[in-house]
């Protein structure tokens, strides 16, 4: 067993071992909405349930040194964002909004997604997703990075949920109809495997 000091890596080496251990991790796609109207969209893997009551979800959206980006500011000051989850029908188109745009310009356009309206929030989701969550911001934290915040997490509300009806039954969401994909290290993505059950002891 090799043991290291994170206190001796650089931030890379730090975070390809993160990355590279905690596997799989879901996807999340969100789409902001900037002051001026425009439209981001971005993938994040730094995602996950908070609680479910109320509802809640977490995402870590890392800064490019000291520069906030574009949807984490976008949901500070709009304090609104829509959460979709990645599947194997989408993956590549949602791959294709991970380019760094500049802030008036849409990654929504540019991947072909079709944008439709959110119920309660102003921010619009995308069709191509099976599922997709329109949230509030709960809370948002700058961590990290010593004097400069090398991430910012933000704590989302779920104010509705919409799930394909195809993978909807008697409240339960089907897996293999979701067909998510996860994130990997470096450009691997993966399936849903296997799926097996283990009874929990009482």
């Amino acid at each position: 067993m090799i043991s290291i000091d994170p206190a001796s890596n650089t931030e890379r080496e730090n975070y390809k071992f993160m990355i590279g251990s905690i596997v799989p991790r879901p996807i999340a796609f969100v789409t902001t909405q900037s002051k001026d109207g425009v439209v981001n969209g971005a993938p994040f893997s730094y995602f996950n349930i908070v609680t479910s009551n109320p509802p809640m979800i977490s995402l870590s959206i890392q800064r490019n040194g000291s520069r906030i980006k574009d949807t984490a500011r976008n949901i500070i000051e709009n304090k609104e964002f829509v959460v979709h989850i990645v599947d194997e029908d989408n993956v590549a188109k949602i791959n294709e909004t991970a380019a760094s745009l500049p802030p008036d310009e849409s990654e929504v356009e540019l991947a072909g997604l079709t944008s439709v309206a959110s119920m309660n929030v102003s921010v619009p989701g995308v069709q191509e997703a099976k599922v997709r969550m329109e949230c509030v911001l709960e809370t948002s934290l700058e961590l990290g990075g010593g004097e400069v915040p090398g991430c910012d997490l933000l704590i989302g509300r779920v104010v509705q949920f919409h799930i394909d009806e195809e993978i909807y039954e008697k409240g339960r969401i089907d897996p293999r109809g979701l067909a998510a994909v996860s994130r990997l290290a470096g450009a691997n993505y993966a399936k849903i495997g296997e799926i097996f059950p283990i009874e929990r002891p009482e």
